[in-house]
């Protein structure tokens, strides 16, 4: 699929946010979203009864402005992300800003992420995060093992956060994407189709944003799960690129 695909319909952005039982905070991030007048679709992750009621109220209040996709099991962040993206391609939208519902994201930034789509409409735009003093510091540190292998599994360090839920996706290319390869359904979503997406030679576009972490925010991350997921999805991300290779090497010296 060709650069220009995303641009066929012309620019239609829409923001999907995964939802699993964020009922304290997801009202909030919503009015912020809504505040820069992008439609919003709402992922339903299988919540609890409470939370369920939220986003049904939630949906209610902001009519035709707001989406709400329900899906009856927990699939974790990554099904929940590719669910939204996929119903809003089918909807005729041209890109889906990725936000998480907890309020960690700087939403006075969102502007900044779709000029930078605009500008460049077929590259995926990520954040990278400019942290306070509220970050966990074995998160912070964490993250950067995830950092290392993805540059290992890229040859390149053109990708500066792996696993930041803050982006733009180009959504004909990434559909595209996710029908014909694997991605993980939890926390390895996010590093994983990043590699993917560069591994096809696509743009990236990286950019500066701030991030705070609640003190009564929800965390989904499993330690043992997600690390485990996290782990397994490297290995088969290092063979992925050994067999990829010839054709990295390719793009880096021809690209």
């Amino acid at each position: 699929m060709d650069g220009s695909a995303s641009t066929d319909r012309g620019f239609r952005p829409a923001v999907v946010i995964p939802v699993y039982n964020h009922e304290e905070a997801i009202g909030i991030t919503l009015a912020k979203v809504l505040e820069h007048d992008y439609p919003v679709m709402l992922v339903d992750d299988g919540c609890s009864p409470s939370c369920r009621d939220v986003l049904i109220a939630l949906k209610q209040e902001h009519g035709e402005r707001v989406y709400l996709l329900r899906l009856e099991q927990n699939g974790g962040k990554g099904a929940a992300v590719k669910a939204g993206l996929r119903q809003l391609y089918s909807l005729g939208y041209s890109h889906g800003v990725q936000i998480d519902a907890d309020g960690q994201h700087d939403l006075t930034d969102l502007p900044t992420f779709i000029d930078t789509a605009i500008s460049a409409p077929a590259a995926l735009v990520t954040g990278y995060p400019r942290y306070d003093a509220s970050v966990p510091k074995l998160r912070y540190y964490a993250r950067y093992l995830t950092h290392v292998w993805v540059w290992i599994n890229t040859l390149s360090f053109r990708i500066k956060d792996t696993m930041c839920g803050f982006r733009v996706y180009p959504l004909a290319q990434t559909v595209n994407l996710l029908d014909t390869e694997p991605c993980g359904n939890r926390m390895d979503f996010d590093p994983e189709i990043i590699v993917r997406w560069a591994w096809r030679g696509l743009p990236i576009r990286n950019l500066p944003t701030r991030v705070h972490y609640p003190l009564d925010g929800v965390s989904h991350f499993n330690a043992v799960r997600d690390n485990v997921l996290i782990s397994w999805m490297h290995t088969r991300l290092f063979f992925g690129m050994l067999t990829r290779l010839p054709s990295i090497l390719r793009q880096r010296f021809h690209g």
